[in-house]
């Protein structure tokens, strides 16, 4: 009889559990890395919302999910003096462990639990970028150094004199 009960319990608890919920989460650090280090970002959600600042390296945590049977999607975005501003999307993919509901956690946990959890998605452990620097333009071909008694007349009134 004992063995009856504790087979209904095991059967009846993995039929109502799922894979991912169980082994897994639906928040990941995620470590946001910059080559060179120091720059500042910015992580946006789907909906246009900063979810988090702050300067690299730095470890957050974010949610996987965005909803029922939804993955999040974020934009990171990385801004650094004397370097181009850069962006990047970071996405959830599906967990691996979600899979193993097809063994252990049967449709319950496949359509639902995990779905409703966000379990099912997982992130990337480390996002990383490298910035290119800026270059400044002087919008010439070439310079060219020469004295002010080499200066015309006419242009000495342009000067600025530098101290």
């Amino acid at each position: 009889m004992k063995k009856l009960v504790l087979g209904a319990v095991i059967t009846g608890l993995s039929l109502v559990s799922g894979c991912a919920s169980i082994l897994s989460d639906s928040n990941y650090p995620v470590t946001i890395n910059s080559t060179p280090s120091g720059a500042n970002f910015v992580v946006t959600n789907e909906s246009g919302f900063d979810v988090h600042s702050g300067v690299t390296p730095d470890t957050i945590t974010l949610a996987a999910s965005d909803g029922f049977f939804s993955s999040a999607s974020y934009t990171v975005k990385f801004q650094m003096a004397g370097y181009h501003e850069r962006a990047f999307q970071l996405r959830a993919g599906i967990d691996g462990w979600y899979i193993g509901n097809i063994l252990f956690g049967g449709l319950l946990g496949m359509l639902i639990v995990d779905p409703a959890t966000g379990a099912m998605w997982k992130l990337p452990e480390s996002a990383n970028v490298n910035l290119q620097p800026a270059v400044a333009s002087t919008g010439l071909d070439s310079l060219t150094i020469a004295s002010i008694e080499q200066v015309p007349e006419e242009l000495k009134s342009q000067l600025i004199p530098i101290q």
